[in-house]
């Protein structure tokens, strides 16, 4: 193929195409531009994740009529004149580039009214060709109406999220524009439900407040610190607040939403003393430095920025945080929930532990059962009769009926227990308990084997294995809670938790909308009482965020074995030998019981053979 110039289309769409990756590029050029304006007031409405429709309002200054054409051009922008302009720039846009990308790949009509002017103008351009310009009656400022984005290159439109995904990108945009600029309202509305609203009173905490609830509200550390040539000044939350991923860490450099190592390694280091390993903590911080000792243009999204003295920003951002953590109490504060009243201690009864889910004795009690309902979750269920066969053992599943039984196999090591499993159902498993050690290990008899089992990485086992099949065979059960719990959600983990809710459903889970950033947990899985709802709901959705998208579904599983960790009886806990026999006996008839989820062994085995080598019966 011969070389030639390319054709002013291609080459537009190809420019677009660094510019504009998804709608959510579409509505953060546009705001910045409504930013940049001087509006104070900024209305964003999407339809299907903005695939069919974004729409910008603002009150900014408008676009003079003559000018419309001129905006439209690639690199045309009233923010720089000349190079030079680049080493002092304050505002958000600057690179020309967002008008004429947005009009190559969609149609753009374009509604404007300067301050001095009584009528506006109606500017219509779809795939980069002008369609008509006119004058129309407006209120003053401009509203941005996008259409059919990437109608003209289809390659790039399949290639594009769910709607869910996409309106969920675009509500953490919007959340990160109300929390650097607080002065401003913002409103953002989604297939005509308002999902932001902020009220302009130029204080982040109320953002804050309206973005991420109360609960976190009521956990924000103030930051203000004022050096020589920068200023820190936002929010952070106490340690007691953390999540398993780093949605919650904000950022902004003269007032723009940015992404930096520097200042991320600053932050993590200045909470090291105080979050355990994975997880990460609440920031809303703003940082502003001279223009001269910063360069934002690095990149077309102008996410990515490099500061002139790294380490200065480091040192700032760390001592700010570790002296903020140093200075408060740590202690969490618990709170009487409302109509709580307070008790007399000498009324307190003594508090009994709770059972576990193979503790069939006392989850038989009728005061101790709670209201069943059946659902996509799971319950333990333990076979009665899969214990210890005392008599009518025949064939090569013998039962150890006292410790001088002369009729046992011969003095042979045999590995057979480990190569494959031996305990199905149908083989009654058979075993003589002998004892428990350190509250935590079961000795076991079996042919001519000592087994030791660790009752935490049994139960850790059993709980999983059951939990994944009843989770795919949707056959469990779930338990009500009464009364439920309500959690606040990001715009981020509300999208999750759509995408993902046949998932959370098969688990146990059942919800309900609470208002426009809360839900209502009415259920959870029965199998996992005895944990914090919210908290194993929070960690399952901080998973969910951290996966990559194209995944399939059942990735969820990956953190049933946490969940399953925590729920399983700990070591130094004593069982009764009835437990004991039936925790091991379900162990047992697993496909694979000599793992947990998490890779530690459940069972060790000694052979009658190395007893004999040990006491030098057999030389």
């Amino acid at each position: 193929m011969p070389i030639k110039v390319l054709d002013k289309l291609t080459i537009d769409q190809i420019a677009a195409g660094e510019v504009i990756e998804r709608p959510l590029s579409v509505v953060k050029e546009l705001v910045e531009n409504s930013i940049d304006s001087g509006a104070d007031t900024i209305t964003v409405e999407i339809s299907d994740g903005g695939r069919k429709q974004i729409r910008v309002s603002d009150n900014g200054c408008g676009i003079r009529p003559d000018e419309l054409h001129t905006a439209f051009l690639r690199h045309a922008t009233s923010k720089i004149a000349d190079f030079s302009d680049l080493s002092t720039i304050s505002s958000l846009g600057f690179r020309g580039e967002a008008l004429s990308s947005i009009a190559a790949i969609s149609k753009v009509e374009v509604i404007t009214r300067v301050r001095e002017s009584i009528v506006g103008a109606r500017y219509v351009i779809e795939g980069g060709d002008e369609i008509s310009l006119q004058e129309i009656g407006s209120p003053e400022g401009t509203t941005f109406i996008v259409r059919d984005i990437f109608y003209n290159t289809p390659a790039r439109l399949k290639f594009l999220k769910s709607s869910n995904s996409e309106s969920t990108a675009i509500t953490e945009c919007i959340q990160h524009f109300a929390m650097s600029h607080p002065l401003i309202r913002f409103q953002l509305i989604t297939d005509g439900k308002p999902k932001i609203k902020t009220s302009g009173d130029r204080t982040l905490k109320t953002n804050i407040y309206t973005c991420f609830g109360k609960e976190l509200g009521r956990c924000l550390v103030p930051i203000d610190i004022n050096a020589e040539e920068m200023s820190l000044e936002g929010y952070i939350a106490k340690p007691e607040f953390s999540r398993g991923n780093r949605s919650y860490m904000h950022y902004f450099v003269n007032g723009r939403y940015v992404k930096n190592n520097t200042i991320h390694a600053a932050i993590m280091d200045g909470y090291r003393d105080y979050l355990m390993n994975h997880r990460f903590p609440f920031t809303a911080l703003k940082i502003t430095v001279r223009p001269d000792m910063l360069d934002v243009n690095v990149h077309p999204s102008k996410m990515e920025i490099r500061f002139k003295d790294e380490r200065a920003v480091y040192d700032l951002i760390y001592h700010a945080i570790k002296n903020a953590l140093d200075s408060i109490t740590l202690i969490p504060e618990e709170r009487l929930g409302e109509g709580e009243d307070v008790i007399d201690s000498k009324q307190v009864k003594p508090m009994q532990r709770d059972p576990e889910p193979f503790e069939r004795s006392r989850l038989d009690k009728p005061e101790s059962q709670p209201e069943m309902t059946q659902a996509a979750g799971v319950i333990l269920h333990i076979a009665e009769e899969n214990t210890y066969n005392k008599s009518n053992n025949t064939g090569n599943n013998k039962g150890f009926v006292s410790g001088n039984d002369d009729s046992r196999e011969g003095n042979t090591y045999n590995n057979s227990f480990l190569e494959k499993n031996l305990f199905r159902e149908e083989e009654a498993p058979s075993f003589r308990i002998i004892g428990q050690v350190f509250d935590t290990y079961w000795l076991i008899e079996y042919r001519n084997e000592l087994l030791i089992i660790d009752q935490h990485a049994a139960h850790e086992k059993v709980l999983y294995e059951h939990f994944v099949a009843k989770m795919r065979a949707k056959t469990g059960m779930s338990q009500r809670l009464i009364p439920p719990i309500v959690l606040t959600l990001s715009g981020r983990e509300q999208g999750v938790l759509n995408s993902y809710a046949d998932e959370f459903k098969g688990i146990g889970f059942e919800w309900e909308d609470f208002g426009d950033t809360e839900i209502l947990i009415q259920s959870v899985p029965a199998d996992f009482l005895n944990l914090d709802p919210g908290e194993i709901f929070i960690d399952i959705l901080d998973t969910l965020m951290d996966e990559q998208a194209g995944k399939k579904p059942e990735m969820i599983l990956d953190h049933l074995a946490t969940i399953s960790c925590k729920a399983a009886i700990k070591g130094n806990n004593t069982l009764s030998v009835p437990e004991a026999k039936k925790l091991i006996s379900e162990m047992l008839s697993l496909d694979e019981p000599y793992h947990c989820p998490h890779g530690r062994p459940t069972t060790i085995t000694m052979s009658k053979y190395e007893f004999d080598k040990k006491f030098k019966r057999i030389i």
